[in-house]
């Protein structure tokens, strides 16, 4: 008797070592990209599905880090603050005015770097720029290259500390403005200015002899009577200096017919060391005495009662005058009368620009020669 099941079986063998042979070819070509691409992904579509939430939940485990140490941070700077006040409050002030100050010169910083991209890649020249942006730039300068020193030394760790003594014994010597306290920046802007209107009666004298080499006697007696109205108290008369203009542009008072020893009782008008060989002495007046000038014209283009009152005592205090006693009234007018001496200089006038620092803020307010 024949068997009739026997085919299927053959059937379902053949069947069963097809799909054998399949799945060890499936596996072989997985095996094969595996090796060649050095990746294997057996759940491609679950994993796509997937990967985006495993780096979701990790980025936000990170921001979760990020924020709970940085709250942590505040709160322990706050402890530290606190206690500082209660057991130190002196070095709390000191404290304060130091983090305070950084932040300020960071600030300005900031600010100095932005109008300097625009200066770089030519959007506006130096002399296009705005009164205030001129003054920033001309100000962080000055304060830059006081506070290298001091930024060098609070680089290593707890060194900041050391900058806290210095701050305490030396505040006048080594910190800028931005680490002044208020009472400190009326005392050092008042020794600063003493320092300057020390060289009044120097200067004066020097245009006085100066006078003498003048050829012109018209010229040689408004000189003679311009310093003599000064010395006895008077205030000049924008005509009057305006009188002697040429004077100041070439020989004997011009910025490069001057004589070295007049030039040196100059340097303290603009805080600058009279301890340099002549001829940098000249060339670093005339670069500030046409910066001065630009910054005028800058002030006639903003106007000068667009100016806060804090910037308007600056503005005069920059220029020679002693601004803290006056009210705003008074600097403004002082103001006033400094733009219309300047107005019509050019370049080569720096000097008069200069010596007018003297002879405008001598006596002001007291006025008894009148405008």
């Amino acid at each position: 008797m024949k068997k009739t099941h026997s085919p299927p079986t053959k059937m379902a063998l053949s069947g069963g070592s097809l799909c054998c042979r399949l799945s060890l070819q499936r596996i072989g070509l997985f095996q094969h990209n595996w090796k060649s691409t050095g990746h294997y992904f057996p759940n491609t579509y679950l994993q796509s599905r997937l990967s985006p939430c495993r780096q979701y939940k990790a980025s936000d485990s990170s921001q979760g880090i990020g924020r709970h140490v940085s709250s942590r941070l505040q709160v322990a700077n706050v402890k530290y603050e606190n206690f500082l006040k209660r057991k130190f409050p002196r070095f709390y002030k000191l404290y304060r005015t130091f983090t305070e100050g950084f932040k300020l010169l960071f600030q300005d910083g900031k600010e100095v770097s932005r109008i300097q991209t625009r200066l770089v890649t030519g959007k506006v020249t130096w002399e296009d720029l705005p009164y205030r942006e001129m003054e920033r730039l001309r100000q962080f300068r000055r304060d830059l290259i006081k506070a290298i020193p001091l930024v060098v030394i609070s680089i290593p760790p707890f060194a900041n500390y050391l900058v806290f003594v210095l701050m305490y014994y030396f505040p006048r010597q080594l910190l800028v403005r931005h680490f002044w306290t208020p009472q400190q920046q009326l005392e050092f802007r008042g020794f600063y200015h003493s320092q300057r209107a020390g060289h009044t009666g120097a200067v004066l004298q020097g245009i006085q002899d100066t006078g003498y080499q003048v050829k012109d006697s018209r010229l040689q007696s408004r000189l003679q009577d311009l310093c003599t109205q000064v010395q006895n108290g008077a205030h000049p008369k924008v005509a009057d200096i305006h009188g002697v203009r040429a004077l100041f542009s070439g020989p004997p008072l011009g910025m490069k017919r001057m004589n070295v020893e007049h030039m040196r009782h100059i340097c303290p008008l603009l805080f600058l060391t009279p301890r340099l060989p002549g001829f940098l002495i000249g060339r670093r007046l005339n670069s500030h005495a046409l910066e001065l000038l630009l910054l005028d014209r800058a002030l006639r283009r903003l106007g000068h009662h667009q100016l806060s009152d804090s910037e308007l005592k600056q503005a005069c205090y920059v220029r020679g005058l002693n601004s803290d006693d006056l009210d705003a009234n008074q600097c403004r007018e002082w103001l006033s009368q400094w733009l219309q001496v300047t107005a019509p200089l050019k370049g080569n006038e720096g000097s008069l620009l200069l010596h007018s620092m003297i002879l405008l803020s001598a006596n002001y307010p007291r006025r008894f020669g009148g405008q």
